[in-house]
């Protein structure tokens, strides 16, 4: 009989042997190793875990078909197990959606301050939502906002309806089909939050992402030869479906360059996360009203 320790141990020194890229949602083998130790026992991933407690034989099984999984296959250890984690909030993810990552994440739990009053928000929009993990969190901390979460993905859509259900916000999150804002660009409807963790890779790093980034729908990363070509047309298009003190927030990851390059006439304003400085921009409706959008 193993303790929790040696199942730990045992398990990321698989890990640690299979050459494996750890960027969803879990910092190294050691994270992933308690993780998957805590989900084969059945425990929270909040568990404390009494490390010279036996585990249990038939976890220990589970644990071990688990790792090799994963280090055969090479997929992020959320599509093997069918949940991911952001910011607290857990979310069923598989091979439809990415696996849940954003620096926008923070900045949803912040109230977007000072740019927003959380109070008076009422109407948000998130295009390419993916499991609607952003669209659940918005909800949750906007509480008087109905949000509308824009994918164009219909497979993608399926997740995101599921995740809404267990959150039972069907009532404040509408999930719509729609190359970006076609759905929505003639209903009248402006809003005071539009965000958007959009595909922004751009086509020389598509070409040598890990294996785990492979197993991703490619449609939810790729963003053309500067990773800019969804960004610009959201961009482009934001003013008119924006309030007059709205706000648009876009993350684009490691693209700074390029997003400076692209919208190098828009005064874009660089929000602090915890991870980066240089990853998520921010515009206001005033930002982007009449010449400014002009020759991006």
């Amino acid at each position: 009989m193993n303790t929790f320790e040696q199942a730990i141990e045992a398990a990321e020194k698989h890990l640690l042997k299979a050459n494996l890229f750890y960027g969803h949602g879990m910092g190294d083998a050691y994270d992933e190793a308690v993780y998957a130790a805590l989900f084969c026992a059945g425990l929270p991933v909040d568990h404390d875990i009494a490390w010279e407690a036996s585990y249990p034989s038939p976890a220990f099984t589970k644990l071990s078909e688990l790792i090799n999984a994963r280090c055969h296959t090479k997929k992020p250890l959320a599509y093997l197990t069918h949940e991911a984690f952001l910011h607290g909030f857990k979310f069923y993810v598989d091979e439809r959606v990415i696996v849940p990552r954003s620096f926008i994440g923070e900045l949803i739990l912040d109230g977007f301050s000072p740019w927003v009053d959380v109070d008076k928000t009422t109407d948000i929009l998130e295009l390419c939502t993916g499991s609607a993990c952003l669209a659940i969190m918005a909800a949750e901390i906007f509480q008087n906002a109905h949000v509308d979460a824009i994918d164009i993905d219909p497979a993608a859509l399926e997740v995101a309806q599921r995740n809404v259900k267990d959150y039972a916000f069907e009532n404040r999150i509408t999930l719509m089909q729609s190359d970006l804002y076609t759905a929505v660009k003639d209903s009248g409807k402006r809003y005071d939050i539009i965000f958007s963790n959009p595909p922004y890779v751009n086509n020389a790093s598509m070409a040598n992402l890990p294996a785990e980034y492979l197993a991703e729908p490619q449609i939810a990363l790729a963003g053309g030869s500067d990773g800019m070509d969804l960004v610009r047309t959201i961009v482009n298009e934001a003013a008119a479906l924006l309030k007059p003190n709205g706000i648009l927030v876009i993350e684009i990851g490691n693209e700074y360059q390029h997003a400076q390059t692209a919208f190098k006439k828009l005064p874009l304003v660089w929000l602090d996360t915890s991870g980066s400085d240089e990853a998520v921009f921010l515009l206001t409706r005033s930002d982007l009203s009449g010449k400014n959008t002009i020759g991006l």
